[in-house]
This record gives structure tokens, C-alpha cells and sequence, in this order.
């Protein structure tokens, strides 16, 4: 009975910081996308409140599914037909952007929809990936040297997805999906060797996707000098204006609501550039906090993986834990102008409803691998309890009282 209770007891819990750390990130995204928004949406909505509510509506619908999804047992994915049907779903998303019920903006063809209503599937595929991948290797452990079963079938299907994503185009999601790969084949085992060859065939395939696209092309050299005469008014002018929003910033920034970039000047200041809003507007010393506070989740998740009760739990908390990083550090890196402009959300903090609802629940699925390990650390010092010789529950006192 007592045995019970304890692993009762354990199950509730779940890791706090971790639910902490991401409830703090949101609330401060709701601030930021109104401060970045309220020009742009009475602008073009007549209502400054447009993406705010919105945005809150989609922070509403996220906290809900992470409570939902940490209630439900993590290794129901370990189920062949769960895995692989999210995984199919998920595809087929990517598919539906090219039909009749796709939508096409700035000459992508990302987004499915109707009416109001609007779906990324790309940010499903993510986490849905995660989830196979962790999957596949936890039940081919045995076999993760192996070539033909342990790492040629890790890049198939991610390949499969990844070119899905391209002819969107979306070569941001591709690239991330490479690194997630690449990744989690690393910790789980696989050769070094394999991992490094399929690294340099990967980087041999994005330079002849760059140099064989116009529009990449341009973006590279746009990068690589936002500021020339060539570049400030034409494909670099995103970033040039960036780069003006950090630099007007400077160590503690202008105040929120006092920038000038989000009045009409830095396209989507809301959305993937929102970090070059919270430069300007907290400066420095914002940027570092908000890299403090995601750097704290991605360790706290890490946590999560190490203390998981099995390894197909350890590689999904160590997949979306380095998914968030690498989303970060990616958007980041964009609006600085250290990496070449792509599409990619600040997670937990840029406008959009699919990457801030999926993001939600795929920390529910890190908290419900957390609870899981509270069981495992229960079940570990009753089992250290009782190889010393007592013959009491650890729940209870030397006199069998429950303490």
C-alpha cells in the first residue's frame, strides 16, 4: 500500500523550474508581440490589438495542450502505429501546402488553411520527428553501429521530410532537421564516421543549393554585406534594418514601446525578427537575459533526458530540448546577422500559432518524461532503502509511522 502511494506521490510531480522557465518565456512573447505588433496592426488592421489577441488567444490554446499533453504517458509514441501515424500526419501536412487548400506568402507555400485559420505543418513535422527518431533508435538500440539498420534509415526518412521542405521552399526547417538528426544519431551511438561523411555530403548538397537558387544566392551575398549600396534598399534591407534596431539599443536599450524599427520599418518586427525589437528596446542586457532564460529551459530539459526512466525517453527530451536551442540560436543568429535570413520563429516568444501550440506541447511531453523520473528516483531509494537491511518503507518512521 505504502509502495503504491509513493509512486503515487511521485507521479504528480513534474519538473517546476522547467514549467516555470516556459510560462515566464510566453507571458514575456504576449509583451513583446504587442509592443513589436501595435503600429503594424492599426496600420494595416485598424485595430492595435489585432495580433495581440490573437497571440494571447494562441499562448491560451499552447498552455492548455502542455497541461493536457504532461497528463498523458510519454511512451504511448512508443506505440509503432502512434509514431509513425504523427509522423505520416504530419507529411501529409507538408503535402496539402501545394493544393488547393495551401496558401502562398512571399513566395512560399508553407501554410495551410481555411478562413481564419491558418496552420504551419512544418512545426508539427519538427517535434514529430523527434518523436519517430527517438523511437526507431530506442527500438534498434542493438543495431545503432550497424549501417543498413541502425543509421541509413535515420537519414532516409529525415532526407524524405527535409526535401518536402524544400520545395516549399523552407530551407531554415531543412537545416534544423539535419542538425536534430545528426544530433540525436550522435547520442545514441552511432558511428562517428558515418555521422561525419553524411556532414560533409550534407554541406556539399547546401552549397549547390545556394549557388543553384537565385533567390539564395542573393540572400548569401546580401549577408554577407547588408549595408552596400546594392544591398541596404534591396534583399538586405531586412537585415540592415535589424542590425539598426540593436545598435539604436545599445547596453539597456530605449524602453518597451519606445522603438523605432516596428514603425514600419523592419518587416515581420513581430515574427521572426522580434529579436532585433527586444535589442532596440531592452538592449544588451535584454538579449542576454532572454538567451539566460531559453538556455535555462534547454538545460532543464536536458535534465529531463538524463534522469528519464528509458531511453526512448531520454533521446525525445534530448531531441526537443536541442530543437529549442537550435531554433533559438538560429533566430537569433538572423536577426544579428549571423546566419543568412531564414524563416524561423523565436520559440515561446514570436507571433504564430502553430509554432507557439506545438512548442506548448511538446514542453508538456519534457514535463510528462519528468514525472516519469520522479517515479524512477522514488522507486531508486526504496530499492537503496531496503538493500540496507530495513525492512520499513522509506515513507515511514522507524516506528512504521508515515512521516
Amino acid at each position: 500500500m505504502a509502495d503504491e502511494q509513493n509512486v503515487t506521490r511521485g507521479a504528480r510531480g513534474f519538473d517546476r523550474p522547467l514549467f516555470i522557465g516556459v510560462l515566464l518565456l510566453t507571458a514575456f512573447g504576449v509583451v513583446m508581440v504587442y509592443s513589436a505588433s501595435a503600429v503594424t496592426a492599426f496600420h494595416d488592421k485598424h485595430n492595435s490589438t489585432f495580433f495581440l489577441t490573437r497571440h494571447a488567444i494562441y499562448a491560451a490554446l499552447g498552455l492548455l495542450a502542455m497541461l493536457v499533453v504532461s497528463r498523458i504517458d510519454y511512451r504511448i509514441f512508443l506505440k509503432p502505429w502512434v509514431a509513425w501515424g504523427f509522423l505520416v500526419v504530419s507529411f501529409l501536412g507538408l503535402l496539402l501546402c501545394h493544393t488547393g487548400i495551401g496558401r502562398t506568402i512571399n513566395g512560399a507555400s508553407r501554410w495551410i488553411g481555411a478562413g481564419p485559420i491558418t496552420i504551419q505543418p512544418a512545426e508539427a513535422m519538427k517535434t514529430a520527428l523527434v518523436l519517430w527518431l527517438a523511437y526507431s533508435l530506442a527500438r534498434k538500440a542493438e543495431h545503432i553501429k550497424s549501417f543498413s539498420i541502425g543509421f541509413l534509415p535515420h537519414l532516409l526518412v529525415p532526407g524524405v521530410v527535409m526535401l518536402a521542405c524544400l520545395l516549399q521552399p523552407d530551407f531554415g526547417t531543412a537545416v534544423v532537421i539535419a542538425l536534430l538528426t545528426f544530433s540525436l544519431l550522435f547520442v545514441a551511438g552511432a558511428k562517428l564516421g558515418y555521422i561525419m561523411l553524411a556532414g560533409i555530403a550534407g554541406s556539399t548538397i547546401t552549397y549547390f543549393l545556394v549557388t543553384g537558387s537565385e533567390y539564395r544566392l542573393k540572400r548569401w551575398i546580401a549577408y554577407l554585406d547588408p549595408l552596400s549600396h546594392g544591398n541596404r534598399f534591396g534583399d538586405g534591407y531586412q537585415l540592415s534594418q535589424s542590425l539598426f534596431g540593436f545598435g539604436e539599443g545599445g547596453l539597456t536599450g530605449v524602453g518597451i514601446g519606445d522603438g523605432l524599427q516596428k514603425l514600419l520599418f523592419l518587416p515581420e518586427a513581430y515574427n521572426d525578427f522580434i529579436a532585433s525589437i527586444i535589442g532596440e528596446e531592452l538592449g544588451v542586457i535584454g538579449i542576454l537575459a532572454l538567451l539566460a532564460a531559453v538556455g535555462f529551459v534547454v538545460w532543464r530539459g536536458v535534465l529531463v533526458a538524463i534522469r528519464a526512466r528509458d531511453e526512448f525517453g531520454t533521446y525525445v527530451a534530448l531531441g526537443l530540448s536541442v530543437l529549442i536551442g537550435l531554433q533559438t540560436l538560429a533566430n537569433m543568429g538572423v536577426a544579428m546577422g549571423l546566419l543568412p535570413t531564414k524563416g524561423l520563429t523565436l520559440p515561446f516568444v514570436s507571433y504564430g500559432g502553430t509554432s507557439l501550440i506545438v512548442g506548448l506541447a511538446a514542453v508538456g511531453i519534457l514535463l510528462n518524461i519528468s514525472r516519469g523520473a520522479t517515479v524512477k528516483a522514488a522507486e531508486t531509494r526504496e530499492e537503496t532503502w531496503l538493500s540496507r537491511g530495513n525492512t520499513k518503507h522509506p515513507s515511514e518512521g522507524a516506528e512504521g509511522v508515515s512521516v
